[in-house]
């Protein structure tokens, strides 16, 4: 892929439009329009700040191969919570965007619609390290609750699943901690959580 396809096709993902790459860049937008039309190419300074605006490396930017998983899109995530000293299983859709190995994470539904029983909007940043673990946090984003915590996973070598636990503040608690799992699916991120529910061990 040369690079201006790679400009074009990494702005597309991240949702920026030329005006916004352009403000981040520092350029005029019909610089960028230039860029993705093949018409010119950034000098390395510009190149350095389109890499970086896009979130990927000078090599990316170049069309070199990244061995980086994509985990941006939609994602069933399902926590093990508790409720009083009682299980409460959280399956829900949230969405992640990706930056070079920096991922946000929103959630886009609550799952359980009771506060009280682990029912909450959230929002959180993770760091993709080495194509093998995500580790991260996590804040509630809804001014009722005042859950907040860290998140660790175990990913699937091809990136499509990953097991791990979350540990914080949460209702029934300072510090609380419980099984976690995400997958494309909710049946398939439902049945990670038994697994390891019913193993007491991550696997990815």
């Amino acid at each position: 892929m040369e690079m201006f396809e790679v400009i074009r096709q990494r702005r597309t993902e991240l949702g920026m439009s030329q005006a916004d790459l352009a403000t981040a860049v520092g350029v005029d937008k019909r610089q960028i329009r230039r860029y993705e039309a093949n018409e010119a190419q950034p000098n390395l300074v510009v190149a350095k700040a389109v890499a970086d605006a896009l979130g990927i490396t000078i090599d990316e930017l170049a069309g070199g191969d990244s061995r980086r998983l994509n985990l941006a899109g939609d994602w069933w995530a399902v926590w093990q919570t508790w409720n009083d000293g009682q299980e409460v299983i959280n399956p829900h859709q949230a969405h992640m965007t990706q930056r070079g190995d920096q991922l946000e994470i929103v959630a886009t539904t609550r799952g359980t619609q009771e506060f009280e029983k682990g029912g909450y909007l959230w929002r959180g940043e993770m760091r993709l390290w080495d194509n093998e673990a995500l580790m991260g946090w996590y804040v509630a984003a809804e001014g009722g609750v005042r859950s907040k915590g860290t998140m660790y996973f175990a990913l699937h070598q091809h990136g499509q699943r990953m097991t791990g636990r979350w540990v914080g503040l949460s209702y029934d608690g300072p510090i609380v901690t419980g099984w976690a799992a995400m997958a494309r699916s909710e049946s398939e991120a439902t049945a990670l959580i038994n697994e390891l529910r019913e193993q007491g061990e991550v696997k990815a």
